[in-house]
């Protein structure tokens, strides 16, 4: 049996996917949570194979760092998310937070049950339409100022400081693993491949005050 957990906001919502769930003999649903709190605080004991995360257009980045922490403090869990909207959400930085299927809420049945299997044995699943976002999307980089959320901004203004991803955790009280999270995501949008072109970039454009 494929153990599922179901995370939702709306009860509604939470009873109509754990119907979905249990229309194959295959799956079973062993809980479900109201939002990622509890979910951090449920996961271990009731040990799911594959988590189903209805956000409801809740994309901030917020819920990405939420998600990597879960993944960290936990165990590895095959996470799907179900979005509004797909070309809404970054999903670069969504399968980089250790989600495993990402799904328009128009999915059916058939499909978020495919998927729930296909992650519970090892493999990444997108949606068609999310596929072709991928493949299309140009980066920006114009203006990181507006592309860099306000954590990476300060991130940045560590590496700038000449802080170690050690350093830098222990000051914003979180894990390196997240640090690193933040560092990629800093890279990609400021289309470096190091932390020393991170920093000179940084400093022509003033995000980092010398």
């Amino acid at each position: 049996m494929i153990r599922v957990m179901v995370v939702a906001t709306s009860p509604v919502v939470r009873a109509g996917l754990s119907a979905v769930v249990t229309t194959n003999p295959r799956l079973t649903v062993v809980g479900s949570a109201s939002d990622l709190d509890i979910l951090a605080r449920e996961v271990g004991q009731l040990q799911p194979d594959v988590v189903l995360v209805d956000l409801s257009g809740n994309v901030q980045q917020s819920v990405w760092e939420k998600l990597l922490v879960i993944q960290e403090q936990q165990y590895p869990l095959g996470m799907i998310v179900i979005v509004e909207e797909l070309d809404s959400i970054d999903l670069e930085t969504g399968l980089r937070s250790g989600i495993r299927g990402i799904l328009p809420s128009t999915s059916t049945e058939s499909e978020i049950v495919a998927a729930v299997e296909a992650i519970a044995f090892g493999l990444v699943v997108l949606h068609p339409d999310a596929v072709e976002l991928l493949s299309i999307r140009e980066k920006v980089v114009a203006n990181p100022v507006q592309t860099l959320t306000p954590r990476e901004i300060e991130v940045l203004g560590m590496l700038g400081s000449g802080m170690g991803n050690k350093a830098i955790a222990k000051s914003l009280h979180i894990s390196e693993h997240t640090v690193k999270f933040h560092l990629s995501s800093i890279f990609q949008k400021l289309s470096v491949s190091s932390r020393t072109e991170a920093v000179a970039v940084g400093v022509r454009l003033g995000l980092i005050m010398l």
